[in-house]
């Protein structure tokens, strides 16, 4: 028999309150005025130099683009990154759908992250009606004022909800005119405000922890905060609201924004931080996009930019100042090194605590 694609409307979900959250908001902030964790002699340096390109950088009107996994958020550097952010040092931030998942439950619920172990096994895993329902709200009602997924969230928080439009306009304006740029966008909505009940006009989202949000933090000092998630990827995937379209079109809307970031970075600074697949892979593709448009143009390629890689993992032993490894050295498959080598500018690693590496980084720039 032909394998039949699993009906996720019948999805069963839960209330987020039910679940055993394993951290909370409260707990794991960290007090930018506070003493950073330790680090070594090579890592201090290193971020000192990061520090003086940063600085170089933003004299000369260059990006500096933050990369980073959900593991920041979760380690408490969201009050880091906000001072950063409104001091100018950060002028764009990207992260994965993960991230916007903690980003948006430490905002709303003031905790995050469970079990996926057991979670999994009793059929429960990710299953929470509010963060992907909301999640969803945001970009789609996003995509119908032209934000991609970073910023729709972003709003959501800061503003603490949205206005949704009114259903009958939604479906005369889809009638009108089937080919607007914005027909695709407003059927995804009005089908989810028919099937989850949502009613036209303001709908309050309160945000007791925005402070924890990044997202918000980046709306609020119009920082453009890009999102690149994998369809599937995601626990807002388990839920009857999923929709890999409205989620693809925010994606799809974060990309361009994020090449034009890109861009910029003529002698600015990239920061990787525990991005180990989303960050490399995503700018490789767009550094060469931005080349491609470049060269017709009769410009010149990206130059300049310094790379600064940070993650837990030891490099595989191998110095990347020195360029790549031979395919023979097990260090030539860590992506997330690798890539970044080959992207025209200078990359360094550093193996260090996330949240230690942007704590004292702040205070190098004289946070």
């Amino acid at each position: 028999m032909p394998v039949q694609p699993l009906d996720l409307s019948r999805l069963k979900v839960f209330p987020l309150a039910e679940r055993a959250s394993l951290t909370r908001a409260d707990d794991i902030l960290i007090d930018p005025d506070a003493d950073p964790k330790s680090c070594s002699e090579r890592n201090a340096a290193l971020i000192a130099d990061c520090a003086a390109k940063i600085a170089a950088a933003r004299r000369r009107g260059a990006s500096v683009m933050l990369i980073y996994g959900a593991h920041l958020l979760r380690n408490g550097a969201a009050r880091i990154l906000e001072r950063m952010m409104a001091a100018g040092w950060l002028t764009h931030i990207a992260t994965n759908g993960a991230g916007t998942i903690h980003d948006w439950e430490y905002a709303w619920f003031g905790a995050s992250t469970e079990s996926v172990e057991m979670g999994v096994a009793g059929g429960t895993f990710g299953t929470w009606h509010e963060t992907a329902s909301n999640i969803h709200l945001a970009v789609m009602a996003g995509a119908l004022d032209g934000l991609g997924y970073g910023r729709a969230l972003g709003r959501l928080i800061h503003d603490d909800g949205v206005t949704l439009p009114d259903p009958t306009d939604l479906a005369r304006q889809i009638a009108a005119d089937p080919a607007d740029p914005l027909t695709a966008a407003r059927a995804d909505l009005l089908r989810a405000m028919r099937e989850q009940g949502w009613a036209g006009g303001p709908v309050a989202v309160g945000h007791r922890w925005k402070h924890a949000s990044i997202l918000a933090q980046a709306y609020r000092h119009g920082v453009p905060a890009t999102i690149h998630p994998g369809i599937g990827y995601d626990i807002i995937s388990n839920h009857p609201v999923f929709s890999g379209a409205a989620l693809g079109r925010g994606g799809e809307w974060d990309f361009k924004l994020f090449g034009g970031s890109v861009d910029g970075l003529d002698g600015g600074v990239v920061l990787s931080v525990g991005s180990a697949i989303m960050g490399p892979q995503v700018f490789e593709k767009s550094l060469s996009c931005v080349n491609n448009l470049r060269r017709q143009a009769g410009r010149g390629v990206v130059t300049g930019h310094t790379v600064y890689v940070v993650d837990l993992q030891d490099g595989g032993g191998w110095d990347w100042t020195r360029g790549e490894p031979p395919k023979t050295n097990p260090a030539y498959y860590l992506r997330f090194c690798k890539s970044y080598s080959r992207m025209g500018g200078a990359m360094h690693y550093l193996q260090c605590d996330n949240a230690a590496f942007v704590h004292h980084l702040y205070r190098s720039l004289g946070g």
